[in-house]
């Protein structure tokens, strides 16, 4: 796949692979909600990347809708926006803003 610079884009690749690598509690996360805890988990406390620890569902749709729309600028997260749905985006939002014990408790 092409970016618009018409250079490959590894974000399809990126997301299929944090997806594969999911543990077995994932199957209680919509699809696609654990490759975010890949970046953006508690380890990104201490990196460039924010952790969505402590956010809100609404927080976390809006600035996929800014990723999606191109009002924020990004280097991967405007293509990875855009392969969801709104719909998808809320599931993901919700389980995203729960407690990181939450979301981890087996179903």
């Amino acid at each position: 796949m092409k970016n618009r610079r018409g250079g490959r884009s590894f974000a399809p690749v990126l997301l299929a692979g944090l997806v594969a690598g999911a543990p077995a509690w994932a199957d209680a996360a919509p699809p696609g909600a654990t490759a975010c805890t890949g970046c953006h988990g508690p380890a990104a406390l201490s990196s460039a990347i924010p952790s969505l620890d402590g956010h809100t569902a609404g927080d976390i749709v809006a600035q996929m809708q800014a990723f999606r729309s191109g009002e924020r600028e990004a280097t991967v997260m405007n293509r990875i926006a855009s392969g969801f749905s709104e719909e998808e985006t809320r599931a993901i939002a919700e389980w995203l803003a729960k407690p990181e014990a939450a979301r981890h408790a087996q179903p």
